[in-house]
Protein backbone atom coordinates (compact mmCIF):
# COMPACT_ATOMS: atom_id res chain seq x y z
CA UNK A 1 0.00 0.00 0.00
CA UNK A 2 1.32 3.43 -0.51
CA UNK A 3 1.93 5.92 1.69
CA UNK A 4 -0.44 8.18 2.98
CA UNK A 5 -0.48 11.58 1.33
CA UNK A 6 -1.35 14.66 3.83
CA UNK A 7 -0.94 17.95 2.47
CA UNK A 8 -1.58 20.74 5.73
CA UNK A 9 -2.82 24.37 5.07
CA UNK A 10 -3.01 26.74 8.40
CA UNK A 11 -2.51 29.98 9.39
CA UNK A 12 0.56 29.82 11.61
CA UNK A 13 3.14 26.94 12.44
CA UNK A 14 5.48 26.99 14.99
CA UNK A 15 8.54 27.72 15.73
CA UNK A 16 8.52 30.31 12.81
CA UNK A 17 5.23 31.95 14.44
CA UNK A 18 2.86 31.64 17.23
CA UNK A 19 0.03 33.24 18.65
CA UNK A 20 -2.45 30.74 18.60
CA UNK A 21 -3.02 26.96 19.63
CA UNK A 22 -3.01 26.44 15.54
CA UNK A 23 0.77 26.91 15.38
CA UNK A 24 1.57 24.05 18.11
CA UNK A 25 -1.26 21.25 16.62
CA UNK A 26 0.52 22.25 12.96
CA UNK A 27 3.73 21.57 14.65
CA UNK A 28 3.21 18.74 16.20
CA UNK A 29 0.60 16.51 14.24
CA UNK A 30 2.36 16.59 10.62
CA UNK A 31 5.41 15.63 12.30
CA UNK A 32 3.45 12.52 14.33
CA UNK A 33 2.14 11.55 10.90
CA UNK A 34 5.24 11.46 8.85
CA UNK A 35 6.68 9.37 11.74
CA UNK A 36 3.62 6.81 11.55
CA UNK A 37 4.57 6.21 7.98
CA UNK A 38 2.92 9.60 5.87
CA UNK A 39 4.01 11.28 3.12
CA UNK A 40 3.86 15.69 4.13
CA UNK A 41 3.50 18.62 2.68
CA UNK A 42 2.65 22.18 4.90
CA UNK A 43 1.63 25.73 3.61
CA UNK A 44 1.20 28.66 5.53
CA UNK A 45 1.51 32.64 4.75
CA UNK A 46 4.55 34.12 4.86
CA UNK A 47 4.05 36.66 7.07
CA UNK A 48 5.85 39.83 7.45
CA UNK A 49 6.63 38.83 11.52
CA UNK A 50 8.37 36.02 9.86
CA UNK A 51 12.39 36.59 10.31
CA UNK A 52 13.84 34.90 7.01
CA UNK A 53 17.28 35.30 8.00
CA UNK A 54 16.72 33.96 11.48
CA UNK A 55 14.35 30.62 9.72
CA UNK A 56 16.20 30.43 6.93
CA UNK A 57 14.21 30.82 4.17
CA UNK A 58 14.70 30.74 0.62
CA UNK A 59 12.79 31.30 -2.22
CA UNK A 60 11.91 28.34 -5.15
CA UNK A 61 12.11 30.02 -7.57
CA UNK A 62 11.12 27.11 -10.07
CA UNK A 63 7.47 27.29 -8.02
CA UNK A 64 7.30 31.29 -7.61
CA UNK A 65 5.88 33.10 -10.66
CA UNK A 66 2.82 32.09 -11.08
CA UNK A 67 0.18 34.91 -11.26
CA UNK A 68 -2.84 34.43 -9.00
CA UNK A 69 -5.99 36.26 -9.34
CA UNK A 70 -8.08 38.49 -6.79
CA UNK A 71 -11.48 39.97 -8.26
CA UNK A 72 -9.98 42.35 -10.98
CA UNK A 73 -6.01 42.02 -9.75
CA UNK A 74 -3.36 39.83 -10.50
CA UNK A 75 -0.74 39.25 -7.84
CA UNK A 76 2.75 37.18 -8.38
CA UNK A 77 3.01 34.41 -6.22
CA UNK A 78 6.32 33.46 -4.82
CA UNK A 79 6.83 30.32 -2.54
CA UNK A 80 9.72 30.05 0.16
CA UNK A 81 10.68 27.35 2.05
CA UNK A 82 12.14 26.53 5.55
CA UNK A 83 12.84 23.27 7.57
CA UNK A 84 11.83 22.74 11.11
CA UNK A 85 15.01 22.74 12.99
CA UNK A 86 14.13 19.67 15.02
CA UNK A 87 11.93 17.37 12.64
CA UNK A 88 12.35 16.49 8.78
CA UNK A 89 10.20 18.64 7.79
CA UNK A 90 10.41 21.47 5.14
CA UNK A 91 7.27 24.13 5.80
CA UNK A 92 6.30 26.12 2.05
CA UNK A 93 5.39 29.50 2.44
CA UNK A 94 3.14 31.25 0.30
CA UNK A 95 4.42 35.18 -0.06
CA UNK A 96 3.81 37.95 -1.84
CA UNK A 97 4.79 41.54 -1.20
CA UNK A 98 1.52 43.64 -1.44
CA UNK A 99 0.23 40.99 0.64
CA UNK A 100 3.09 39.75 3.30
CA UNK A 101 5.46 42.38 3.50
CA UNK A 102 3.88 43.69 6.91
CA UNK A 103 5.74 43.70 10.62
CA UNK A 104 2.56 41.65 12.04
CA UNK A 105 0.13 39.48 10.96
CA UNK A 106 -3.68 40.42 11.13
CA UNK A 107 -3.93 43.29 12.62
CA UNK A 108 -1.61 46.84 12.03
CA UNK A 109 0.76 48.18 15.06
CA UNK A 110 -2.50 50.02 16.18
CA UNK A 111 -4.24 47.10 16.75
CA UNK A 112 -6.73 47.65 13.68
CA UNK A 113 -7.42 44.77 11.61
CA UNK A 114 -6.33 44.76 7.94
CA UNK A 115 -8.92 45.86 5.83
CA UNK A 116 -7.32 43.73 3.04
CA UNK A 117 -6.97 40.51 5.14
CA UNK A 118 -9.62 38.44 2.76
CA UNK A 119 -8.12 39.09 0.13
CA UNK A 120 -4.85 37.85 1.76
CA UNK A 121 -6.92 34.88 2.75
CA UNK A 122 -7.92 34.31 -0.93
CA UNK A 123 -4.34 34.76 -2.40
CA UNK A 124 -3.47 32.60 0.10
CA UNK A 125 -5.96 29.62 -0.75
CA UNK A 126 -5.71 29.71 -3.94
CA UNK A 127 -1.76 29.74 -4.37
CA UNK A 128 -1.39 26.85 -1.90
CA UNK A 129 -3.43 24.68 -4.94
CA UNK A 130 -1.63 26.00 -7.40
CA UNK A 131 1.39 25.56 -6.07
CA UNK A 132 1.02 22.07 -5.30
CA UNK A 133 -0.24 21.09 -8.71
CA UNK A 134 3.08 22.84 -10.03
CA UNK A 135 4.63 20.44 -7.83
CA UNK A 136 2.93 17.63 -9.40
CA UNK A 137 2.18 15.96 -5.70
CA UNK A 138 -1.33 14.54 -5.56
CA UNK A 139 -2.29 14.58 -1.89
CA UNK A 140 -4.97 12.09 -0.49
CA UNK A 141 -6.03 14.60 2.63
CA UNK A 142 -6.10 18.37 2.36
CA UNK A 143 -6.15 19.22 6.01
CA UNK A 144 -7.05 22.77 5.91
CA UNK A 145 -6.77 24.33 9.65
CA UNK A 146 -8.36 27.95 11.02
CA UNK A 147 -10.45 30.52 9.01
CA UNK A 148 -7.85 31.49 6.35
CA UNK A 149 -8.02 28.30 4.82
CA UNK A 150 -12.01 27.96 4.76
CA UNK A 151 -11.97 28.24 0.59
CA UNK A 152 -9.71 25.57 -0.22
CA UNK A 153 -12.86 22.74 0.55
CA UNK A 154 -14.81 24.98 -1.99
CA UNK A 155 -11.72 25.06 -4.59
CA UNK A 156 -11.19 21.80 -4.17
CA UNK A 157 -15.09 20.67 -5.31
CA UNK A 158 -15.08 22.86 -7.90
CA UNK A 159 -12.16 24.32 -10.04
CA UNK A 160 -9.59 21.77 -9.43
CA UNK A 161 -12.44 18.98 -8.99
CA UNK A 162 -10.91 17.65 -12.41
CA UNK A 163 -7.65 17.89 -12.49
CA UNK A 164 -5.56 14.91 -11.91
CA UNK A 165 -3.66 16.04 -8.83
CA UNK A 166 -6.60 16.52 -7.21
CA UNK A 167 -9.15 14.21 -8.11
CA UNK A 168 -8.86 11.97 -4.89
CA UNK A 169 -8.31 14.29 -2.63
CA UNK A 170 -10.28 14.76 0.13
CA UNK A 171 -10.46 17.69 2.91
CA UNK A 172 -10.65 18.16 6.26
CA UNK A 173 -11.58 21.37 8.20
CA UNK A 174 -10.13 22.21 11.84
CA UNK A 175 -12.13 25.13 13.28
CA UNK A 176 -10.48 27.02 15.94
CA UNK A 177 -11.75 29.80 18.18
CA UNK A 178 -9.73 32.59 16.60
CA UNK A 179 -12.77 34.28 16.22
CA UNK A 180 -13.28 38.05 15.52
CA UNK A 181 -15.75 41.26 14.63
CA UNK A 182 -14.24 42.88 11.76
CA UNK A 183 -16.31 42.79 8.50
CA UNK A 184 -14.48 42.86 5.49
CA UNK A 185 -15.03 45.84 2.11
CA UNK A 186 -15.80 45.65 -1.00
CA UNK A 187 -17.17 42.65 -3.14
CA UNK A 188 -15.98 39.51 -1.50
CA UNK A 189 -17.59 37.44 -3.94
CA UNK A 190 -16.05 38.67 -6.71
CA UNK A 191 -12.69 38.38 -5.34
CA UNK A 192 -13.36 34.79 -3.76
CA UNK A 193 -14.55 33.35 -7.50
CA UNK A 194 -12.88 30.89 -9.59
CA UNK A 195 -13.66 29.06 -12.67
CA UNK A 196 -17.02 26.27 -12.19
CA UNK A 197 -18.22 28.79 -8.82
CA UNK A 198 -21.02 31.07 -9.16
CA UNK A 199 -22.42 33.30 -6.20
CA UNK A 200 -25.10 30.74 -4.99
CA UNK A 201 -21.96 28.51 -3.78
CA UNK A 202 -20.46 31.65 -2.10
CA UNK A 203 -23.52 32.41 -0.82
CA UNK A 204 -22.40 31.98 2.86
CA UNK A 205 -19.30 34.67 2.67
CA UNK A 206 -22.11 37.48 1.80
CA UNK A 207 -21.76 37.92 5.72
CA UNK A 208 -18.08 39.54 4.84
CA UNK A 209 -16.50 38.33 8.42
CA UNK A 210 -14.69 35.16 10.32
CA UNK A 211 -18.37 33.18 10.36
CA UNK A 212 -18.61 33.74 6.55
CA UNK A 213 -15.28 31.78 5.63
CA UNK A 214 -16.18 29.44 8.16
CA UNK A 215 -19.66 28.39 6.65
CA UNK A 216 -17.45 28.06 3.47
CA UNK A 217 -15.54 25.52 5.27
CA UNK A 218 -17.98 23.33 6.96
CA UNK A 219 -19.89 23.32 3.70
CA UNK A 220 -17.65 22.26 0.95
CA UNK A 221 -15.44 19.90 3.63
CA UNK A 222 -15.84 16.30 3.22
CA UNK A 223 -15.75 16.56 7.44
CA UNK A 224 -14.94 18.88 9.97
CA UNK A 225 -13.16 18.90 13.26
CA UNK A 226 -14.05 21.42 16.00
CA UNK A 227 -11.10 22.17 18.27
CA UNK A 228 -11.28 21.88 22.29
CA UNK A 229 -11.97 24.89 23.04
CA UNK A 230 -14.68 27.32 24.58
CA UNK A 231 -16.70 29.10 21.49
CA UNK A 232 -18.59 31.54 21.34
CA UNK A 233 -22.57 31.50 21.65
CA UNK A 234 -22.59 32.60 17.31
CA UNK A 235 -19.86 29.96 16.52
CA UNK A 236 -21.87 27.10 19.28
CA UNK A 237 -25.00 28.04 16.99
CA UNK A 238 -23.24 26.99 13.77
CA UNK A 239 -21.71 23.82 15.06
CA UNK A 240 -25.37 22.42 16.30
CA UNK A 241 -26.66 24.02 12.78
CA UNK A 242 -23.63 21.99 10.67
CA UNK A 243 -24.23 18.97 13.51
CA UNK A 244 -28.27 18.64 12.44
CA UNK A 245 -27.28 17.44 9.15
CA UNK A 246 -23.82 16.38 9.00
CA UNK A 247 -21.38 14.85 11.53
CA UNK A 248 -18.76 16.56 13.14
CA UNK A 249 -15.71 14.26 13.29
CA UNK A 250 -14.71 13.74 17.09
CA UNK A 251 -10.32 13.25 17.32
CA UNK A 252 -9.14 12.35 20.93
CA UNK A 253 -7.94 15.22 22.95
CA UNK A 254 -5.15 12.91 24.84
CA UNK A 255 -2.08 10.70 24.44
CA UNK A 256 -4.15 8.92 21.77
CA UNK A 257 -4.67 12.24 19.39
CA UNK A 258 -2.39 11.29 16.82
CA UNK A 259 -3.34 7.99 16.04
CA UNK A 260 -6.70 9.49 16.30
CA UNK A 261 -6.49 11.75 13.12
CA UNK A 262 -4.36 8.97 11.43
CA UNK A 263 -8.16 6.72 11.72
CA UNK A 264 -9.63 9.88 10.61
CA UNK A 265 -7.52 10.21 7.72
CA UNK A 266 -7.42 6.92 6.68
CA UNK A 267 -11.39 6.50 6.57
CA UNK A 268 -12.02 9.79 4.04
CA UNK A 269 -8.99 8.09 1.87
CA UNK A 270 -10.61 4.61 1.90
Amino acid sequence: MSKLRILYAATEIDPFLQTTKVAEMLRRLPASMQEMGCEIRIFVPRFGIINERKNRLHEVVRLSGINIAVGDDEKPLVIKVASIPTAKLQVYFIDNEDYFHRKSALVDKNDKFYADNDERAIFFCKGVLETVKKLGWSPNIVHCSDWMTGLIPLYLKTTYKKDPVFKDAKSVFSIYNNEFNDKFEGNILEKAKMLDIDDQMLASLKSADFSGFIKMGMEYADTVVRSDEDFSENMNGMFHEYALNHKLSQVATDENLHSSYLALYNELAN
